[in-house]
């Protein structure tokens, strides 16, 4: 299902409690997503060329797997076992990582802030629709962990030495957001709850036009303070 198609099942429809399921799926997502983002992080470090960026980024490593126990722990409370929660968002999660393996320092900061950062901030919309516990639980975990003022210093460092780097780095980071958006609705698409989760949080079409536009005009500033062109 679509977000259109939910919007226009539900236009009518009041916002209700939050769906139990569809929080469990939410936190299911993250959850995944947090222990990937460790592995990830922990093995682009082994990609930096300073034992200074390879520490901080062992360190942002370190913060995601706090994160995914803390989310893990939330779905216990909630009665939920982790594992299954997560194990539907396996695949649309590890084809996109696939899809966009970064094969130097650079690209790999250029994936953690900008394709992290419009999953982060796709999510942080969606929390906005939880019970006030779990919604301050996503809002937490969805922090920045040091990591956006890390990758901005990094990549522009690397733009004023060699000017080619903006030009490769802008088209990586429209990849990235092309990816993103595609994983997004994959996981909408196969989570009707979620997509009914959304759309009753929103409103209507309108609504959910006005959430993809805060995304985008996120994306672009963050592109930017790279020094990217969006």
């Amino acid at each position: 299902m679509t977000l259109q198609e939910a919007a226009l099942s539900t236009a009518d429809t009041p916002n209700p409690v939050a769906d139990p399921q569809a929080v469990v799926d939410l936190l299911g997502v993250l959850a995944y997503g947090e222990l990937t983002a460790f592995d990830r992080l922990a093995d682009d470090s082994r990609l930096a060329p300073t034992l200074t960026g390879r520490a901080a980024l062992a360190g942002m490593a370190a913060a995601e797997i706090g994160h995914y126990q803390r989310l893990r722990n939330r779905l216990t409370e909630l009665g939920a076992d982790a594992e299954v929660a997560m194990a539907p968002f396996v695949p649309v999660f590890d084809t996109f990582h696939a899809r966009t393996t970064p094969q130097t320092w650079l690209e790999g900061l250029v994936k953690a802030y900008v394709g992290d950062g419009i999953a982060a901030d796709f999510y942080r919309e969606v929390a906005q629709f939880l019970d006030a516990p779990t919604r301050d639980l996503v809002l937490d975990v969805l922090a920045d962990t040091g990591h956006a003022d890390f990758a901005v210093r990094e990549v522009r460092a690397a733009i004023s030495a060699d000017r080619r780097a903006q030009g490769r780095l802008s088209l990586w980071g429209r990849r990235l957001v092309g990816e993103a958006m595609t994983q997004s609705q994959a996981v909408i698409a196969e989570h009707d709850v979620l997509a009914d989760l959304i759309i009753t949080g929103t409103g209507d079409l309108a609504g959910v036009g006005r959430l993809i536009k805060r995304i985008t005009d996120a994306h672009t500033k963050r592109m930017k303070a790279l020094g990217l062109n969006p």
